[in-house]
């Protein structure tokens, strides 16, 4: 059982190495590499993440309804890799065409990563579903998830930049290529990992939905805890994208290109591939805490909790001096958010497995990969609006972008736009923090109600199999 959790952790750990470099660098490379204005970025993010999460419903009715040999969302995994790792390097190409079409260019490759990061994404989240029927193992696998994700995510932030300094220093490519190649050096990794995650796992749960589509989303439209985590979760997401899509200008506009830490005699740059990567370590951490603070807790209050310290850690992170003292408070409560964070992720997939049981027990329909793909939608529609948000706050508040030439210099930026920048690294993630407490307090289904759920629920599978080894057997005697 072992291997198939850490199996299954290698799916989330390629998919997170992209989504963190699409939410983190993303919005950089347009507006300061690529050449996109701040607006047309801004444009750019929230179309592409819209249409993104609204392929998720329609991914995930597909996925309830594939059957194969292999299960009906394990083979997503085999299928999608290749067109995955592509897409990513081409989203990362910038050629060498006028404005309009490289406009034209930028959407057509988001837009098809989007939707591939679709195809392979919404189908596996919902795998959590038909490994086990047991709440508790769902809690702990998704908490291998998180942790690889995570990993993924410190690999990926942590070399992305080394990356890109090589190809451009060691391999003489320019600043575009130097990036495009850096992204084949992931893409590369990703491939390698979703086969991993493919043949690794397996799918127990036996899951067949015996309504119509349109029955499906009535039923989804009627769910309540599912619209509360629905908000919880973007409001959540929000959280994140808004800090992490900072995070760049942050560093390159506040901190500065020469900032430094002191580690006994030792000089360390401070910069925001550091500030990140030393983020999703904190991350693992707190996915590890996740399992023993919700079965002591329960899932419902932890969700409480944990976002009403970070809205006081955020605050707090308004306060902090620009000093070489500062960077290293700035760096304990980085630590501290992303321990928070860490345990947030695997709780919010486990509430997901949660809503899915609910669903089935009271609308009698087996629509795992609909309910998952909902939490993918509220994550990517987090991601679009806090995306988009960050370009047009710092375009409204008169951020000087950098053209390709420019990208490793310091700019003078306006007093706006620094006190901007501040806000989108503290007081608005405060804000948001609140929505997801708000959203979550009328979520009903807390340990009890699941224990409740889940013993009708294996009841009711029990009778159905028996039903129709029943009807074999007649059958059976009927042909003999």
């Amino acid at each position: 059982m072992l291997k198939e959790k850490i199996g299954y952790g290698l799916g989330d750990m390629a998919s997170s190495m992209f989504w963190k470099i699409f939410s983190y660098y993303l919005p950089f490379f347009y507006s300061n590499i690529f050449g996109l204005s701040l607006v047309d970025a801004g444009v750019l993010v929230l179309v592409t993440r819209i249409w993104d999460a609204v392929s998720d419903p329609m991914m995930g009715v597909a996925a309830d309804r594939t059957h194969t040999r292999w299960g009906k969302y394990r083979p997503y995994l085999l299928w999608v890799a290749v067109p995955f790792s592509v897409a990513g390097i081409l989203l990362f190409t910038t050629p060498d065409w006028s404005y309009g079409a490289k406009l034209i260019w930028a959407y057509v490759t988001y837009i098809l990563m989007m939707s591939v990061y679709t195809g392979i994404n919404v189908p596996y989240g919902a795998m959590l579903g038909v490994i086990t029927d047991d709440p508790r193992q769902k809690t702990v696998f998704s908490s291998f998830r998180m942790l690889f994700a995570y990993a993924g995510s410190f690999v990926a932030l942590a070399a992305w930049e080394p990356l890109c300094s090589f190809f451009a220093d060691a391999a003489g490519a320019d600043l575009r290529s130097s990036w495009q190649y850096a992204m084949c050096v992931v893409a590369a990794a990703c491939l390698v990992l979703f086969l991993l995650c493919f043949r690794l796992t397996r799918e127990r749960v036996e899951t067949r939905s015996t309504v119509s589509i349109g029955s499906d989303f009535r039923a989804l439209m009627g769910n309540r805890p599912w619209w509360l985590l629905i908000g919880a979760a973007l409001s959540f997401n929000l959280f994140n994208t808004v800090r992490g899509a900072t995070v760049a200008y942050f560093f390159a506009d506040v901190i500065g290109f020469d900032a430094n830490i002191y580690l006994f005699s030792l000089s360390i740059l401070f910069y925001s591939g550091l500030f990140l990567s030393i983020g999703e370590v904190a991350n693992m951490a707190g996915v590890a805490l996740t399992v023993p603070i919700a079965a002591r807790l329960g899932k419902k209050t932890t969700f409480i909790a944990v976002n009403a310290a970070l809205a006081v850690l955020s605050v707090a992170f308004f306060f902090v001096p620009v000093t070489p003292g500062g960077y290293w408070a700035m760096l304990g409560l980085q630590v501290i958010i992303s321990v928070l964070t860490g345990i947030m992720s695997p709780l919010v997939w486990s509430m997901y497995a949660d809503v899915s049981d609910y669903a089935e027990l009271r609308h009698n329909t087996a629509s795992t990969g609909l309910i998952f793909s909902s939490s993918s939608m509220a994550q990517k529609f987090g991601g679009a609006i806090g995306g988009a948000a960050v370009l047009w706050l710092l375009d409204a508040c008169g951020y000087v972008a950098r053209s390709a030439d420019q990208a490793g210099m310091a700019i003078a930026q306006p007093e706006s736009a620094v006190s901007c920048l501040w806000l989108l690294m503290s007081l608005i993630p405060a804000g948001v923090a609140l929505l997801a407490i708000a959203a979550v307090w009328a979520y009903p289904l807390t340990t009890a109600r699941m224990g409740e759920i889940v013993a009708a629920l294996k009841a009711r599978r029990m009778v159905v199999v028996t039903d129709a080894d029943a009807r074999q057997k007649i059958d059976y005697a009927t042909e003999s």
